[in-house]
């Protein structure tokens, strides 16, 4: 079968050789439908391989080159032995769940699965790929969208369910009526501002430089949109707040160091502040920015099985409405030069690329390296 491989640094080719998987007991054969291009295929296209291994993964036995593409929906093809009672049927549309995990490490038992020590990602890790005619995943994985949620939505949910991990794990909840600060008017900062108005936030600011990204950041719903590069965030996210209380909580989106010194000094006395960005290298960091708040300080990772349900069920009530997220749908054929390439060097312009896995190929598009244009 066709699909995209990743063999190293700024090399992914389309072959169409690649042997069709098995489905076995417990497994599901996933049609695919459309594919996210992720901030993470990115850095793995221009600096890795990082997630992507160079010899066999713990879980998956696998090492480069692997098929990719872990944001992904498709329908159900074939369902392994062992389904007959587990509601999945043959043509139901779903997200795919991509987590890998071992099940045996310390992290497993306590229930995180999504840290686990020899984690990954179906389309990083091995284990096949959305970027491919078809992939077999456990079932456990499969789930199964609303009838009125279509296959390209069901692509935004896994960067959604990111945004539903980070939200879920801040004292929201515990909050009446919360005032939120959001870092990052990217892909994932934008999630978590549409899962914040889902889940009840009063107010939700967006702290974004890029003039295309706050534009974006009001399209998705958030009142005040601060640029750090005109506006003292602090002072103005304590005046949008009525001058008395600043915000509840802030989420770090953005992983750059101005932005979490900002996000510390934002919230309120006993305040918290999440961070959802990964971090590339180490930076300074001072504690007094959260001891003289009596702040909190809460890292989370990815996402879990409920916050998959969580978003598909928002999705399904219309609390969340994400299609403006998606900016451009490309081919299989075109990944490299109007999916990878545009989205490095016109990052701003773009939320979401989704590859169109049943669009037909051009009749060139046997093999695409990914030399630079």
């Amino acid at each position: 079968m066709r699909a995209a491989r990743y063999y190293g640094k700024e090399d992914v080719r389309i072959v169409d050789d690649v042997e069709r998987p098995t489905c076995g007991e417990g497994q599901v054969r996933v049609e695919t439908a459309f594919v996210g291009i992720c901030g993470t295929d990115l850095h793995e296209f221009m600096g890795g391989p990082n997630f992507s291994p160079t010899s066999p993964h713990p879980v998956t036995k696998e090492s480069i080159p692997i098929t990719i593409g872990h944001e992904f929906s498709g329908t159900i093809k074939e369902l392994g032995k062992g389904l007959e009672k587990s509601g999945l049927k043959v043509g139901q549309k779903l997200a795919i769940q991509p987590t890998i995990y071992c099940a045996r490490c310390g992290a497993c038992e306590n229930g995180a699965e999504n840290a686990c020590l020899n984690g990954g990602f179906v389309g990083l890790s091995g284990g096949g790929g959305g970027l491919s005619e078809e992939v077999v995943v456990p079932a456990e994985a499969c789930l199964p969208l609303p009838d009125n949620v279509d296959l390209d939505i069901g692509a935004l949910v896994e960067p959604l369910a990111v945004g539903w991990h980070a939200v879920d794990a801040s004292p929201i909840a515990d909050i009446k009526e919360p005032k939120c600060v959001v870092f990052g008017g990217g892909p994932i900062g934008l999630a978590v501002v549409q899962v914040l108005l889902a889940r009840g936030a009063k107010l939700v600011i967006c702290v974004e430089v890029a003039k295309k990204r706050q534009e974006f950041a009001k399209e998705f719903g958030a009142h005040h949109v601060i640029d750090p590069t005109k506006q003292d965030v602090v002072a103005t996210a304590l005046e949008l707040c009525g001058g008395q209380q600043p915000p509840d909580i802030a989420f770090d989106c953005a992983g750059v160091p101005q932005s979490i010194e900002t996000a510390c000094k934002v919230v309120k006395s006993r305040g918290a502040v999440v961070n959802v960005a990964i971090w590339e290298k180490s930076i300074p960091f001072n504690p007094n920015w959260l001891v003289f708040r009596e702040a909190s300080y809460k890292g989370v990772l990815g996402y879990q099985k409920k916050d998959f349900e969580g978003v598909i069920k928002a999705l399904g009530e219309g609390k969340i409405k994400p299609a403006p997220m998606i900016t451009s749908r490309i081919q299989m054929d075109r990944l490299v030069d109007d999916g990878y390439w545009a989205l490095i060097k016109e990052k701003d312009k773009h939320v979401k690329i989704l590859v169109d896995m049943r669009a037909g190929l051009s009749d060139t598009a046997k093999v695409v390296s990914s030399s630079a244009p």
